[in-house]
């Protein structure tokens, strides 16, 4: 196991009031895996990020990466990369290469192993012809790529990603997901962090919910939408229902939606219906499936 935090307390004092920031959150996360650790603001996801960084000390509980504690053996520091504030983390008046040197030798490294690591991350990120152009001239896309070589130069064990697709557009947003796939697939634990649910649900393996300083749902990321799915399926034809078979569709309890679209929450009579409606052109027969920003909403209204 890559990452391992339990039981995580930590709270801060407020005017006199004590008040919990997190109360009791434990994750793991193995080797190749993307953990999605979502929740609103205020939940707690930073004050548990920074301890896990070993930026704070939580009053109960305990850090694990590679079996090593980050508050009390630096070494393992060496073994987590971190994107926790975008393009942010990067000095713009620098160029990519001179940022991965700059970074590379602060995190230990012999400027030799620099050179032939930022040559590989350069190309692999595609970035090779903008090696010596100021950080600050480059695309937003760019950018968070560059921000992502940096995190990688001491090829961490854990990769903290913090919103990697904010403020990018389609092509940026596709290319950064391909890159955390590819980080992941060499065996990089990531735990990722995002607003954006639609990039969590395609990315991540598990999903962490926090909320009120508690996570309230853990869980791999199919299971969880199976879980919440229904077993309906919605039917999309190419020409309106005639009056006939609308009555027919309506006595085997059918919800006709509009004149074009059924909805059979019956599975048994999917195929009653089906032939119901042969010869008609279908256009999409499709099971409803619920998505993580429905789950996410759902579960943090409920608390």
């Amino acid at each position: 196991m890559i990452l391992e935090s339990h039981k995580l307390k930590k709270s801060y004092r407020d005017k006199g009031r004590l008040i919990s920031a997190v109360h009791d959150v434990s994750l793991r996360i193995a080797a190749g895996e993307v953990a999605a650790f979502l929740g609103p603001n205020g939940a707690g996801k930073t004050t548990t990020i920074k301890i896990i960084a070993g930026l704070l000390r939580p009053d109960e509980g305990w850090v694990r990466i590679c079996d090593r504690n980050p508050h009390k053996n630096q070494s393992a520091l060496k073994l987590l990369g971190a994107v926790l504030e975008g393009n942010r983390n990067l000095y713009w008046r620098l160029t990519p290469a001179e940022n991965l040197e700059y970074f590379g030798v602060l995190r230990g490294l012999s400027p030799r192993i620099v050179q032939q690591r930022s040559h590989v991350l350069l190309e692999r990120f595609n970035l090779a012809h903008k090696a010596q152009t100021i950080v600050g001239a480059l695309s937003r896309g760019m950018q968070q790529k560059v921000a992502i070589m940096v995190a990688l130069i001491h090829q961490p064990r854990l990769l903290l990603l913090d919103e990697p697709t904010l403020g990018l557009d389609v092509e940026a947003t596709e290319e950064v997901k391909q890159l955390v796939r590819e980080i992941a697939s060499q065996g990089c634990a990531i735990l990722l962090t995002t607003h954006q649910l639609a990039i969590a649900e395609e990315l991540a393996d598990r999903i962490a919910i926090i909320n009120q300083g508690k996570v309230i749902m853990e869980q791999a990321t199919h299971d969880l939408i199976r879980q919440f799915s229904g077993s309906a399926y919605q039917i999309e034809l190419e020409v309106s229902l005639d009056p006939a078979r609308r009555l027919k569709l309506e006595n085997l309890g059918t919800d006709i939606e509009t004149e074009t679209k059924l909805r059979v929450s019956n599975l048994a009579a999917l195929y009653q219906v089906l032939a119901l409606l042969k010869p008609l052109p279908v256009l999409r027969i499709q099971k409803e499936e619920a998505n993580l920003t429905d789950i996410f909403l759902k579960l943090v209204r409920e608390q």
